[in-house]
């Protein structure tokens, strides 16, 4: 459990962020426009980064690829999982009328139901984190090249 207890808490943290941002973007009636949706990456990648920057601080003799790969990938997933959970409950219950709205932006080019928009939110979020992961886990990884003589 206390492995757990890292990627829960950044998780968390980056579930809230993304919860705020999407908030925020409402307050201003732009939480329609699929643009602003981009900074949700740098978010989750910030969150996913400080999870294994923090992970290799405490553990820095025992560190390894796969120990920081799976912190950042927990992280990021209990982040989307939980954001994905909010916007499921935001569009039923808090606002009825989003999708319509969000697919007013695409000119009614398609019709889906808000279960597929859900699903939708879940893939980006799901893929957002393994992408933010492997590229975080470049910075992090030890490098077994051998140095040559100059």
């Amino acid at each position: 459990m206390k492995k757990l207890a890292l990627p829960i808490r950044f998780g968390l943290v980056t579930c809230a962020v993304l919860i705020a941002y999407f908030l925020i973007l409402s307050l201003f009636d732009k939480h329609t426009n699929p643009a602003f949706s981009f900074f949700n990456a740098l978010i989750t990648g910030f969150g996913v980064y400080e999870a294994v920057r923090l992970n290799k601080l405490q553990s820095v003799n025992t560190f390894s690829y796969t120990e920081g790969f799976k912190t950042g990938i927990t992280t990021g997933f209990i982040a989307t999982l939980l954001f994905t959970v909010f916007f499921l409950l935001y569009t039923t219950e808090v606002h009825s009328n989003f999708l319509p709205e969000l697919l007013e932006t695409f000119n009614g080019t398609f019709t889906v139901d808000i279960g597929m928009v859900t699903f939708i939110v879940a893939v980006m979020g799901l893929a957002t984190s393994v992408v933010a992961t492997l590229s975080v886990m470049q910075l992090f990884k030890n490098s077994r090249n051998i140095p040559q003589n100059q």
